[in-house]
């Protein structure tokens, strides 16, 4: 094998990596679909309902109920949101809540569910 053979092996592995890394499952974070999220939604106890977007994008329409948390904000605002709560997010297409899950699963929260494919999956109402 050549140099440039191996190098590119590398980035691939790297790359594989970083992906799996994104996608895999996280202990405590379930990803749902649409219905079955708004159904375990309104029938949990004390569930907090977040919108990680930016406030430009929850202005433009949300899920009722649901509190505006940007991801972009999320290391300095993380201690706003309790532990000991349920815990039911979202974004655009599911990826910015994604890795919000997992930054709520680091820091001790058990009950994530995420939403499968964001509120462009979002069957339920919306308010502007």
């Amino acid at each position: 094998m050549n140099t440039s053979t191996i190098i590119n092996v590398l980035i691939a592995l790297v790359v594989i990596w970083l992906i799996y890394k994104q996608f895999a499952s996280v202990k405590g974070v379930r990803s749902i679909g649409s219905k079955e999220f708004e159904q375990e939604q309104k029938s949990t106890q004390d569930a907090i309902l977040i919108d990680v977007r930016e406030p430009h994008e929850f202005k433009s329409g949300h899920i009722p109920g649901a509190k505006n948390l940007p991801l972009s904000q999320l290391k300095i605002r993380i201690n706003e949101v309790p532990k000991d709560k349920p815990i039911f997010v979202y974004c655009q297409s599911g990826m910015r809540s994604k890795r919000a899950a997992v930054s709520f699963s680091k820091n001790g929260i058990a009950h994530i569910v995420n939403l499968e494919g964001g509120i462009m999956a979002w069957q339920g109402s919306v308010r502007k």
